[in-house]
């Protein structure tokens, strides 16, 4: 038969007492701690409980950082996309400056040639722009925002910084239309500059043709010649490069040579032209003007 012990204490109660345990791993943990300090005993303990802890934390982390990266990422993409966007109006914008400049400095350039090619031309002139040219196919003629409310007057020769230009056929207050050079109805008289044959330049209707049908096939002509205005008409002044003459051809059986040149002006290209004031002709009113164009 086996008997029970009679042992009625509780069992929280039996062994060494509480405050004994504490003393002994309190008195442990300090001589631990004075070991680890003055010798690094534990250095190698935590190395190994840090390794050991290290997947523990790479799981517990792993959510936050996926997270953190998937937001940083879209984050980015915007962000980027944003400054790309800036990016790309600031560069418009740089283009857009860029291509004025570099229109000024070209319509700069142009004002400059023309304004040291006329020096000695007139004692008054007037930088006119080109606004509208004429879409008529055999009709040269362009629209000036000169009028005569800037003076001008109909058949007022125009030049630029190259050569003749043409003459103002018709006027309005703050208009006026210009007859090229190269126009079919248009003439000019000329005269070799190599020699001083004079002869006629005539339109052809070509945007870079002149013709001259009145050179006598014993005219001392060439290729290369330079023609220019001679004055006598009375409009264009004297001296001024008209063209250069690019083809010489004779027959024997004709009186006339055939006789063709290149305006020297920019007839194509012109933004600006020049308007000239001959010394002998007076500037007439714009009222003046005006009345003449209405008859």
């Amino acid at each position: 038969m086996v008997t029970l012990s009679s042992d009625s204490r509780p069992i929280i109660g039996r062994g060494p007492p509480l405050w004994a345990g504490t003393f002994f791993l309190t008195v442990v943990s300090i001589v631990v701690m004075v070991l680890d300090h003055r010798g690094g005993y534990l250095d190698t303990a935590r190395l190994w409980m840090s390794a050991a802890a290290n997947p523990i934390y790479t799981v517990v982390q792993a959510p936050y950082q996926a997270w953190t990266w998937l937001t940083d990422s879209f984050a980015d993409r915007s962000r980027l996309r944003t400054e790309n966007e800036q990016l790309g109006e600031q560069l418009r914008a740089a283009r857009t400056k860029m291509l004025r400049f570099d229109s000024l400095t070209e319509e700069n350039r142009r004002l400059r040639e023309i304004r040291e090619a006329s020096q000695g031309v007139s004692e008054r002139t007037l930088i006119a722009e080109i606004v509208n040219v004429s879409v008529q196919p055999f009709r040269h003629m362009v629209v000036i925002n000169k009028g005569a409310d800037d003076g001008v007057f109909r058949g007022q020769p125009v030049l630029d910084a190259f050569g003749v230009v043409g003459q103002v056929i018709q006027l309005g207050k703050s208009t006026a239309t210009l007859m090229l050079i190269t126009d079919a109805e248009h003439a000019v008289p000329v005269q070799v500059n190599r020699n001083g044959i004079r002869s006629i330049a005539v339109g052809t209707g070509e945007a870079a043709k002149l013709s001259l049908p009145y050179m006598t096939v014993e005219s001392d002509v060439r290729r290369g010649d330079l023609l220019v205005s001679s004055g006598l008409d009375q409009i264009f002044p004297a001296g001024y490069p008209v063209a250069t003459v690019t083809k010489v051809e004779r027959n024997a059986n004709d009186t006339f040579a055939t006789v063709e040149a290149r305006p020297l002006a920019q007839l194509d290209r012109d933004r600006e032209v020049l308007l000239l004031w001959a010394d002998k002709s007076p500037v007439p009113a714009p009222e003046a003007a005006i009345e003449a164009v209405k008859q």
